[in-house]
């Protein structure tokens, strides 16, 4: 059992244990007619509840296909969080009133698995949820950000040994056109052309990214000293298929291309990402669909 499914169980425990005893404090559906008999079944339910949990856990990860992750940020964890909730809550109300349907006819109890005491089951389970939902939510975001704080510190200070090969590259490069080694061809050298005539001659390296604007793509880039834009009739895909041979070119989002080897930082907030460009500053985003490959990628570069 690993970390991550020790922590979930540990949560499991105590949040039903909790709503097991708000059971027994409340007695909601005519429990008080089982008397101490209540104290005797409160370990059942426990472990009846804590079961439960788990067959939600398989219908929520493998039927509505939305896995455990904790790369996906906050929102997609209290998403999922909500799932769990809504399909949990009346499938505990359901098994708990069906194991205690027994013991309740056995002494002329009213029976509870009926609408009405499932309804009853479902209303104190729901608020139960609420409640502790509240405290897990607080204690799992604050330490997400914490770790979301840290990976981004370290995803930071790769790109800053990125950046260093990076402007040794281009230094190499610049001596190379002003003709002082003795190579006067540069293999990042590549033309982009578009569906008309315009085309852009540049380094790869020299790169910021590409950003599609109706049906023509802006590329953005470093020409002798500044930032330049040009525009090309093309449309991002055609981009991305040029330059797939250089893996650190990479789609952040439907509307941008961008040179990791450019990126001045990166900003993280609550599971999403920004990627600061250098020279210009300006914010990439980055879809929360591409966060987690653009991690592996910046992380799997600088292992070379």
């Amino acid at each position: 059992m690993n970390g991550i499914q020790k922590e979930t169980l540990r949560v499991r425990i105590i949040s039903v244990g909790i709503t097991c005893l708000a059971f027994v404090v409340f007695k909601p559906i005519g429990l008080d007619a089982l008397g101490l008999m209540l104290y005797l079944h409160f370990l059942a339910i426990w472990l009846l509840g804590v079961g439960v949990c788990y067959v939600t856990e398989g219908v929520v990860t493998h039927i509505l296909s939305i896995p455990t992750s904790l790369d996906k940020g906050v929102e997609y964890i209290i998403r999922r969080n909500l799932w769990f909730q809504l399909i949990n809550t009346p499938l505990e109300a359901l098994f708990i009133c069906a194991y205690l349907h027994f013991p309740m006819s056995s002494i002329g109890a009213s029976d509870p698995l009926t609408w009405k005491g499932i309804l009853q089951a479902i209303l104190l389970l729901a608020f139960c949820s609420f409640i502790i939902g509240l405290y897990w939510r607080y204690k799992f975001r604050t330490r997400f950000l914490a770790l979301e704080l840290e990976e981004t510190r370290e995803l930071n200070s790769r790109l800053q040994l990125l950046q260093k090969e990076a402007e040794n590259s281009v230094e190499k490069y610049e001596d190379e056109k002003a003709g002082l080694v003795a190579s006067i061809e540069h293999p990042d050298d590549i033309i982009l052309t578009g569906s008309t005539n315009e085309k852009v001659m540049l380094s790869v390296s020299h790169l910021l990214y590409i950003e599609a604007v109706g049906n023509y793509v802006k590329v953005v880039h470093w020409l002798e000293g500044k930032v330049r834009s040009d525009m090309l009739r093309a449309t991002s895909k055609q981009m991305e298929e040029t330059l797939h041979a250089y893996p650190m070119i990479v789609r952040s989002h439907r509307a941008f291309i961008v040179n990791l080897g450019q990126v001045e930082h990166i900003v993280s907030k609550s599971g999403s990402m920004q990627l600061v460009m250098k020279y210009n500053h300006d914010a990439i985003p980055v879809s929360r669909s591409k966060v987690a490959a653009i991690k592996e990628i910046i992380k799997g570069i600088l292992l070379y």
